[in-house]
């Protein structure tokens, strides 16, 4: 059996980052910013935690997002986010890159 990546297991999650993953540098920024916003959603135990996880892969790991601090950093919240908060963020985001567009998008969730 093939090892499964933590955003396997929600099918809009999994489409959300793989469309990502295609994306050009400048959509992938915007997506990060995006993504950030998370920051005020997530508890502050937990941004410590991605902290420490961004200095011990950052450029370092084999992950396509590890190479850039500042998509690492809003995946890793996204990672880390609580299930529902994730999935909600998982549609605008997927939704945005689809329309290929961020402006007018919040990441202003309900818990």
């Amino acid at each position: 059996m093939a090892q499964r990546r933590w955003y396997d297991k929600d099918p809009i999650l999994k489409e959300a980052l793989e469309l990502l993953q295609l994306s050009c540098d400048d959509t992938k920024n915007s997506a990060a910013e995006f993504m950030l916003q998370l920051q005020e959603q997530v508890a502050g135990d937990v941004i410590e935690h991605v902290y420490e996880l961004m200095s011990k892969y950052e450029g370092k790991g084999s992950r396509w997002y590890d190479k850039d601090p500042v998509v690492m950093k809003a995946i890793e919240l996204l990672r880390v986010a609580p299930k529902n908060i994730q999935r909600k963020a998982a549609l605008k985001l997927l939704l945005a890159l689809e329309e290929k567009s961020f402006e007018n998008t919040d990441l202003k969730l309900e818990k």
